[in-house]
């Protein structure tokens, strides 16, 4: 929840006046600026807020640290 109300942390749904285009993310963007790269998701299907993560996926809160990313890779 710190990341989700760090002023950085945003959704969009326009850009430059119009409504935000496919290739931008559209209908809305999440960008959290906090975030490294490599944990960027280009298209949301549904938003899920939970008060542990033990029990998404493995129980490590999301795929990368089952690939060997680390859970949280602030910056």
């Amino acid at each position: 929840m710190l990341d989700a109300w760090h002023p950085q942390t945003f959704l969009a749904y326009g850009m430059n006046g119009p409504e935000l285009p496919t290739p931008h993310g559209a209908p809305v963007r999440l960008r959290v600026a906090r975030q490294l790269g490599y944990k960027s998701v280009k298209y949301l299907s549904r938003i899920t807020v939970a008060d542990t993560v033990k029990n998404i996926g493995k129980g490590l809160g999301s795929v990368q640290p089952e690939y060997g990313y680390s859970w949280y890779a602030g910056i």
